[in-house]
């Protein structure tokens, strides 16, 4: 009884760890994923991550000596990276999402603050610009803002000559200020999640049926009809380009019928360069099919491309943002995701969407998204084989 047993145990693990697919999905795929979110969530305290800090646009309209003090206050913080700046150009840096907070710090603010501190009125304004996709980042530098403020003004009045001992008894423990928020997004814009998690889930599935597509492709050099064709008075590049072409085709439709859905069903919006927004979606499934024709060509068989292109989409979808928005990525992890052709794809289509950008503001995301599929392109082209080794 125990020697049959054993001999189907010992069968189906021979099996298990025969098939690679199974070996990386089962093994791998967790492993990957874990870490990654594990590298994102884990505390501010951990030692082996650096996290990002968050990028702010100062504009000291003030120029006294408590701006100058909250100023180099918040730039001194370990959570925040300052940038003084001119209102416009900051304004502009937060709207395309190249900066997440600006702090407009209004004339005679330092004078305004201490007698608002002392119990009088005439508060100021604090203007807080930010990026409406980032708002828990406002959040934090809003907290940061009001210990800053409070050590600048607490400083300016220990420095006067008596005026601190004096005032001591009246200060009322409240913020000095008040602060206008505006949510930056394009001419007549506003925030719509439904932009972003609809843009990162086609890119995520339609790299998904192309990487199929290549595993389709291994299937059929495996039954040699890759061969048969090759018989025929066809060039190799006119084979490899159709496939090319009816996969740039399949995703272009996917993101369509996607976009479409979310305009129907979520009123998402194409607020900047319709031009642009096609552009975007062409350049992305351009760059996913060659990436099928990568599959095919660097696939050994179909059961292990299969294996190796899930956890390959899966690290692509999570390092260009797909999954969640990259600026929750540690430092180390935002310098990597310049090389994810995802970022490229998920941050062209934000730009046309909701952030209202006009078609020269997405011409670096369709740019680098061609590169990508040309590099593919060239790769699957020269790595190509046409019959079973």
């Amino acid at each position: 009884m125990l020697t049959p047993l054993l001999a189907m145990i010992r069968k189906d693990l021979q099996l298990f760890f025969s098939d690679r697919r199974s070996v990386i999905v089962s093994f791998v795929v967790p492993i990957a994923i874990a870490t990654f979110f594990g590298s994102i969530f884990s505390g501010a305290g951990s030692s082996n991550t650096q996290r990002a800090r968050i990028s702010v646009a100062v504009v000291d309209n003030d120029r006294s000596a408590v701006s100058a003090a909250l100023v180099d206050g918040l730039a001194q913080d370990a959570t925040l990276l300052v940038t003084p700046s001119q209102e416009p150009a900051a304004r502009e840096a937060v709207r395309a999402g190249r900066t997440s907070v600006c702090l407009v710090i209004p004339e005679r603010f330092g004078e305004r603050a201490t007698r608002s501190l002392l119990g009088q009125p005439d508060r100021p304004d604090i203007v807080v610009l930010y990026d409406p996709s980032r708002q828990l980042e406002a959040t934090v530098v809003r907290g940061a803002m009001t210990q800053h403020v409070m050590r600048a003004i607490a400083r300016s009045l220990a420095g006067g000559a008596g005026a601190g001992s004096a005032a001591a008894g009246s200060l009322v423990f409240s913020a000095p200020y008040d602060v206008h928020e505006e949510a930056m997004a394009g001419p007549n814009s506003a925030y719509n999640g439904y932009a972003h998690s609809f843009g990162g889930m086609g890119v995520q599935f339609l790299l998904f049926a192309m990487a199929n597509l290549g595993v389709e492709m291994l299937l059929e050099r495996q039954r040699g009809l890759w061969r048969r064709l090759r018989s025929a008075p066809i060039s190799r590049l006119t084979l490899l380009g159709g496939k090319a072409a009816s996969g740039a085709i399949i995703s272009f439709l996917i993101l369509a019928v996607c976009f479409a859905f979310a305009i129907v069903a979520f009123h998402v919006r194409v607020r900047g360069s319709v031009i642009g927004f096609i552009g975007v979606i062409v350049a992305c499934s351009l760059m996913a099919s060659t990436f099928g024709l990568l599959v095919a060509a660097l696939g050994n068989s179909p059961a292990t491309a299969r294996g190796v292109t899930t956890l390959a989409v899966l690290m692509l979808v999570m390092l260009g943002g797909a999954w969640v928005p990259t600026f929750v990525f540690p430092a180390w992890v935002q310098r990597m995701t310049v090389a994810v052709p995802v970022r490229w794809a998920i941050d062209g289509l934000d730009a046309t969407t909701w952030r209202g950008t006009s078609l020269q503001g997405v011409l670096a995301p369709i740019a680098v998204l061609l590169a990508f599929a040309a590099a593919f392109s060239v790769i699957a082209a020269a790595r190509f084989r046409w019959e079973e080794t």
